[in-house]
C-alpha cells in the first residue's frame, strides 16, 4: 500500500534522509521510531505530500506522491505532531470545513463528521471554540480531521501526545480496531504504545534505517543473554552468591520487597540454567513463588540502536 524507495532529503547541506527504503502492506500498522532529528517527521511529510524530497520515490497505492499528489491526498489522513487548527472556529464547524476541502460529498458530510467525532471522543465539545478546549481535546480533533474523509491510509505523528492515561488507552484501542481495515504509519515516543499496537517497527536514526522487523523479532536479534525474574520466600540475599557460582550465570540483581527476595538473573545465551537455579534455591531453603523469563523490550532495542556515545 505504501512504498518508499531510496528517499533522500537535504535541508541546505544537511542530509535529513540518506536514501531510506521501506514498505507498508495493506491493513498493516507500522511503528515508526527514532530520536529527535532522526528523520521521522520529514519522512511523514514527504509521504503525505507536504514537502518534496531531494530524490527518491514514494507511492501510496498505485499513485506516485509527486506525480499525482491530489489522488494521494484523497487516500491519506494525516495527523501532524502539532495539528493545524483554527482557534476561532467551533469543533464541529472545523470538521465540516475539513470534510469539504477534502472532497467529502455534501450529502455525506453530516454522517462523516458525526462518526469522526464519536470515534475520537469529541462529541461533547462539538460546539466549543477550538481555542477554548484542552490540549488533549485538540489532539483528538486533529485525529478526527485525519479520518473525516474515511481514508484507507493514516499517517499519525504522535497521536497520543498530550492525552491522559485513559484517553491514551482509548486512542490505542481505536487505532488497533483499524488493523486490517486501514494501513497505518504510527510515530510515537511512548514505546510501549508502539509495541502494543504495531505489527512491524522501523527504527530510524540520523536519516538512516537501523532496523526493520516485528517487535518480537527485533528483541530476539538484539538479545545477548537470557533473563529471568524470580520472587523467592525464605531466601536471604546473601544466598544469591550460591546462584552466582553456577556456570553460565552472567549477573544477578537482588532486592527485597515485602519480605520477599527479588532476583533478576542473567544467563549466557544458549544455556538453559533454569533447572540449576531452581534446585540451588530449593536446596538452600527457598520457596519459589514466581519464576519467569523476561524478554528484552522494544525500549531496550530502541536505546541500543540509537544511543549515541
Amino acid at each position: 500500500m505504501i512504498s518508499v524507495k531510496n528517499l533522500v532529503k537535504y535541508y541546505g547541506s544537511f542530509p535529513a534522509l540518506k536514501g531510506i527504503s521501506f514498505s507498508v502492506k495493506k491493513g498493516e500498522i507500522l511503528g515508526f521510531l527514532g530520536p529527535n532529528a532522526a528523520g521521522k517527521t520529514t519522512t511523514m511529510r514527504i509521504i503525505t505530500g507536504f514537502i518534496p524530497p531531494t530524490s527518491g520515490e514514494v507511492k501510496v497505492g498505485e499513485w506516485d506522491v509527486f506525480e499525482n499528489p491530489m489522488e494521494v491526498k484523497k487516500m491519506v489522513g494525516y495527523l501532524p505532531e502539532n495539528p493545524l487548527i483554527y482557534p476561532e472556529m467551533r469543533v464541529k464547524d472545523y470538521l465540516y470545513f475539513v470534510a469539504e476541502i477534502k472532497g467529502v460529498p455534501r450529502k455525506e458530510r453530516k454522517k462523516r463528521v458525526e462518526e469522526a467525532m464519536e470515534k475520537t471522543g469529541v462529541t461533547e465539545v462539538a460546539h466549543r471554540l477550538l481555542g477554548h478546549i484542552s490540549r488533549g481535546y485538540k489532539q483528538r480533533v486533529g485525529l478526527a480531521q485525519a479520518i473525516v474523509h474515511d481514508p484507507p491510509v493514516l499517517v499519525l505523528d504522535e497521536p497520543t501526545l498530550g492525552l491522559d492515561p485513559k484517553q491514551i488507552k482509548e486512542i490505542r484501542e481505536l487505532i488497533k480496531s483499524w488493523k486490517g481495515e486501514r494501513t497505518i504509519i504510527l510515530s510515537s515516543h511512548i514505546l510501549p504504545e508502539v509495541e502494543m499496537t504495531s505489527d512491524r517497527v522501523v527504527i530510524i536514526d540520523k536519516g538512516e534505517i537501523k532496523a526493520e522487523d516485528t517487535p518480537e523479532n527485533l528483541s530476539k536479534r538484539i538479545t545477548r543473554s537470557h533473563r529471568f525474574h524470580l520472587k523467592v520466600k525464605n531466601f536471604p540475599p546473601v544466598n544469591s552468591e550460591k546462584i552466582k557460582k553456577i556456570e553460565g550465570i552472567k549477573n544477578i540483581e537482588v532486592s527485597i520487597t515485602n519480605s520477599l527476595t527479588i532476583l533478576e538473573v542473567e544467563t549466557e545465551l544458549g544455556k538453559d540454567l533454569r533447572e540449576d537455579i531452581f534446585h540451588t534455591i530449593v536446596k538452600n531453603g527457598g520457596i519459589i513463588l514466581e519464576f519467569r523469563p523476561v524478554g528484552i523490550s522494544l525500549e531496550d532495542v530502541f536505546l541500543r540502536l540509537t544511543t549515541r556515545e
